[in-house]
This record gives structure tokens, C-alpha cells and sequence, in this order.
């Protein structure tokens, strides 16, 4: 991919996300939350495919990949008012949905739409797929990675703020409780992922990220 073509897609997005502005004062910050993570993993992303030495062409492929990872989540919040996957629709495949609606790639070369919908499409599973159609895995684990260190940002940036001004998707709902749940601390003890679906409070969600440095 070349520069410019990235510089299209940039364009796109920018035009693309006002289009979900139009919303209450607590919808917008929510929005705007995941407009600002994403704008954050591509700077990540960046310094990523520097380290791992990409050429330029598929640096592009990468920035184009962080930047097309969420753009599920504006639909996905308009129609539900959540970011939470259980409670709506996989966000990674709405992504791949924008962007065939939209025709982000139309023009590229297959090898290369393929690249960056399957990086975008998986970037969101537990444990990526052992076999895939695109000739490597490296956009996958580099959009995986981006994507965490800059939901560590995000929530340390939300902890700190006072609970009313705080992005109130961003926790998926949880309660701010004081306890935690059993079965969190007990896969955190044993250096295993704590999962989603068995998380009841903030502080569990807090184990949850923990857990991503731990496995």
C-alpha cells in the first residue's frame, strides 16, 4: 500500500465519524472515547512496525489495519448503546462490514484487502485462529498488541477521573463494587486470561487487564 492510499483512508475516517456526533452529551463522549483510542493505537502501531523493521508499503498496510480495527463500535453503539459484544454484535465483524459498505479498500490488491480484513476481524478473539487465508499472522499480532497497550491508556486515563465524567461504555456496564469475583482471582493466580463473561464488577474488568501482561 502506498502512502498515499493510506492518506485516503484517513480522509475517509474522518469524514466517517462526525457522521456519529449527533447524539446526547454522555453518547458523545462515549464516541469520541473510541475516536481518540484509535488515533492512539495507530501512533502505537507506528512504533510497533518500526521495530519490527516493515517495509514501507506494508507499514501502510499496518496503520491502515489500527486504523480500521473499531470502526464497528460507532455503528455498534448507535444501534445498542453499548460496547459490550455479548450484549450487541461482534464489533470486529461490524468493522469488516464498514468497511465492504463503504468500499475503504476498493482498488487495492486483494492480497492486501485480505491482510487488513483479517487482521481487522480478529483482532478481538481470546486466541487468534491457527490457520488463516492471508499469507501471515504478523498484522494480526501487531493489531492485537497495539490495541492492548492502548486500552491500558484508556482505562488508566477513565480510573482517574471522577465517576460522573468518566465514559460510561467504557467499563461495559460493570458496577464499581469493592469486591471481586472468585474465579477472576483464581485464573489471575494461576497466570491464565480472566475472561470476559466471568467478570461481575470494575474491579474484575481491572483483573481482566491485568491478566493480558500475565499469559
Amino acid at each position: 500500500m502506498e502512502q498515499s492510499r493510506l492518506d485516503a483512508i484517513w480522509q475517509w475516517f474522518d469524514d466517517y465519524v462526525p457522521t456519529f456526533y449527533d447524539i446526547d452529551p454522555e453518547g458523545l463522549r462515549n464516541i469520541q472515547l473510541k475516536v481518540e483510542h484509535t488515533r492512539k493505537v495507530c501512533e502505537v502501531m507506528d512504533i510497533l512496525a518500526a521495530g519490527e523493521g516493515l517495509l514501507p508499503e506494508e507499514t501502510c498496510i499496518a496503520g491502515a489495519v489500527a486504523l480500521l480495527h473499531d470502526v464497528g463500535r460507532f455503528p455498534q453503539y448507535r444501534r445498542w448503546r453499548t460496547f459490550r459484544d455479548s450484549d450487541s454484535d461482534n464489533h470486529a465483524r461490524l468493522a469488516v462490514e464498514v468497511i465492504r459498505e463503504q468500499g475503504v479498500l476498493d482498488g487495492l490488491p486483494p492480497d492486501e484487502c485480505l491482510l487488513i480484513e483479517e487482521a481487522v476481524r480478529f483482532h478481538n478473539l481470546l486466541h487468534p485462529p491457527e490457520q488463516v487465508q492471508s499469507p501471515t499472522k504478523l498484522f494480526i499480532r501487531l493489531i492485537r498488541d497495539a490495541d492492548k497497550l492502548d486500552i491500558w491508556r484508556v482505562f488508566l486515563d477513565e480510573y482517574a477521573l471522577p465517576a460522573e465524567k468518566r465514559a460510561s461504555a467504557a467499563c461495559l456496564g460493570l458496577p464499581d463494587l469493592a469486591e471481586f469475583t472468585p474465579s477472576c482471582l483464581a485464573a489471575l493466580a494461576k497466570k491464565q486470561i480472566v475472561h470476559l463473561e466471568d467478570c461481575r464488577s470494575i474491579n474484575d474488568f481491572k483483573l481482566l487487564q491485568i491478566s493480558w501482561a500475565l499469559t
